[in-house]
């Protein structure tokens, strides 16, 4: 079974995934974004209460997620309650498999070749002088 060649990720779409990965390469917001995902929308206050940092520090790592598109937040009286945009999180998922694809693809490629043994002789692999 043969797949389907799948387009291969384009420049464009890797200036609008930088900032999503971006801001998920930070342990601290990876956590939160963990957090708010499995146990749903929570308070400054709530997210900060037994973390290792401060709810001002909490406060700017929710301001870099919002502003990759990853979290946003609604008013609630006196706070503000935070919560996962899913869907930009699955444009990340997306994302990486269409990269795990063209990977696949070519790591296909790459075995196909060594395969066949189109190189019978070891030249290519001399150093030039």
């Amino acid at each position: 079974m043969s797949r389907k060649p799948r387009r291969a990720v384009k420049p464009a779409g890797f200036a609008h995934a930088a900032p999503l990965f971006a801001a998920l390469g930070d342990e601290t917001r990876l956590a939160l974004v963990l957090r708010l995902g499995s146990a749903g929308p929570h308070s400054i206050a709530q997210l900060a209460a037994g973390a290792a940092v401060t709810r001002q520090a909490i406060t700017k790592h929710l301001q870099v997620l919002g502003a990759a598109g990853l979290v946003r937040s609604a008013r609630l009286g006196r706070e503000r309650i935070w919560n996962v945009e899913a869907d930009r999180l699955d444009e990340a998922r997306r994302f990486l498999e269409q990269m795990s694809c063209q990977w696949d693809e070519a790591l296909g490629r790459l075995k196909g070749f060594v395969e066949k043994g189109n190189r019978t002789d070891a030249s290519f692999c001399k150093p030039r002088n």
